[in-house]
């Protein structure tokens, strides 16, 4: 039987038919405000009493905080792999998963530089690493590639939903006028005209050629923090490709989460198929095999070598204070995964998903042992300190201030998927041969 194609009103209709203040939605928000204020609560404490609410002491001086910086960065680079990679070889099947890893991205992004800012006694001086900042230090490097990966995702979301800007002006009636005022002013009086499709398209692809650097670069120099230091666990020359591969796993597997979400939610199995969960497990295969190679290269060579302070570290990884949780996440959040994903059935929608989330937490903790455990390590003995100088504990104060960073994200996935088509109109109706519209 041949595929019935369907009309373009029809399809508008499918990608908009969620733009509305429903009853689900209002209580969604509710919460995720009312979980943000609790926790901004704990972050007030924080700046009162200091620190010392946290964790945090003289010896570990990187806790959750800075896990959570390397793993929303990580996060942010799907954009540049879903949108930048793919887009730029002519796959076709991501169409309508572009704008899901851009939302993705830009939420990541946004909150990652928000992040550090806990992790400072005195946030206050921010401002600092811009007026007196020295071209020397990493730290300016990653406040610049951050801010510009950002900055260049947000215009590539932008410029992608111009034309559906323009078309959901003239079709949403569910929202107050105020939103259809936005909406027109937000398209540009674009009208589906040639010359303004060349304009489009022409800006999307000189982003995408300066987004691959710029996201490569994000995580290299977030890599290098750790890597030009001589700390055990650090001091290796494979983090940047290490860091950049982990970041497609993660973001993979975020992406993942948020397709099965946005077509249960939405209504959009028509157009988020199981043939893109089924490409998207292999995507994941993919990179989680690139990934697994660098972690075998991560432990074997210092192993091979067993220099004192490497013999420490991994001791500790392996058989010691940290083991359980390094096992865990090697084998839980991207071993056992892998092997189950090489199976069709495991690619489905429901069993992607929990895979997915499996490898996501697994990412998270994975930043974690990447960052605390080699501060429990110094060259010099730790001597005369109190037990909790020695071994790293967050507090439920650290928890807490770490939650607002998840309710941030939330929050702007939430308002991008809800007030705006998560798939593309024009660029689906295209796909289908689907004749499109000029608007008036």
């Amino acid at each position: 039987m041949a595929e019935t194609i369907p009309s373009f009103e029809s399809i508008t209709h499918d990608l908009t038919r969620h733009i509305n203040l429903s009853k689900g939605f209002k209580i969604w928000m509710t919460f995720l405000v009312i979980g943000l204020g609790v926790c901004l609560y704990a972050y007030y404490l924080q700046l009162k009493n200091g620190l010392g609410v946290a964790g945090i002491r003289d010896y570990i001086s990187w806790g959750i905080y800075l896990s959570n910086f390397v793993f929303f960065v990580a996060s942010s680079l799907i954009g540049m792999l879903i949108s930048g990679v793919l887009g730029m070889i002519g796959v076709k099947w991501i169409t309508p998963i572009t704008r899901i890893a851009e939302i993705i991205a830009i939420a990541f992004s946004a909150i990652a530089g928000l992040v550090i800012v806990m992790d400072m006694g005195r946030p206050e001086r921010l401002a600092y690493v811009f007026i007196y900042g020295r071209f020397q230090s990493p730290i300016l490097w990653d406040v610049t590639v951050v801010t510009t990966y950002f900055v260049l995702s947000g215009l590539l979301y932008f410029l992608t939903l111009i034309p559906d800007l323009a078309l959901t002006h003239h079709k949403i009636d569910k929202l107050p006028p105020v939103f259809g005022k936005a909406y027109k002013i937000l398209s540009l009086n674009w009208a589906n005209k040639p010359e303004q499709n060349a304009i489009i398209n022409r800006s999307i692809r000189i982003l995408l050629l300066l987004l691959i650097p710029s996201a490569l670069a994000i995580h290299t120099v977030t890599s290098w923090l750790f890597a030009l230091t001589l700390r055990p666990g650090w001091d290796s020359t494979i983090f940047g490709p290490y860091f950049v591969s982990g970041a497609f796993v993660a973001g993979s597997s975020a992406v993942i989460i948020a397709m099965y979400f946005f077509r249960k939610n939405y209504k959009l199995s028509e157009y988020l198929t199981d043939v893109h969960f089924n490409n998207m497990g292999k995507l994941l295969v993919l990179v989680s095999l690139v990934y697994l190679y660098f972690n075998v290269n991560e432990f074997l060579v210092p192993g091979y070598k067993l220099r004192r302070a490497d013999a420490i570290h991994l001791q500790d990884l392996l058989a010691g204070h940290n083991a359980l949780l390094f096992w865990t996440v090697q084998i839980g959040g991207l071993l056992f995964p892998v092997i189950l994903l090489l199976f069709r059935k495991m690619r489905n929608p429901g069993p992607l998903m929990l895979i997915s989330i499996a490898m996501l937490l697994g990412a998270w903790f994975k930043r974690f042992i990447i960052v605390i455990p080699t501060q429990e390590h110094p060259f010099l003995p730790i001597q005369h300190v109190p037990l909790n100088f020695k071994v790293y504990t967050p507090t439920l104060t650290e928890i807490a201030i770490t939650f607002v960073s998840f309710f941030l994200v939330l929050i702007i996935i939430t308002l991008l998927s809800k007030f705006f088509p998560v798939i593309p109109i024009y660029e689906t109706a295209k796909e289908k041969g689907v004749a499109t519209i000029t608007i008036p």
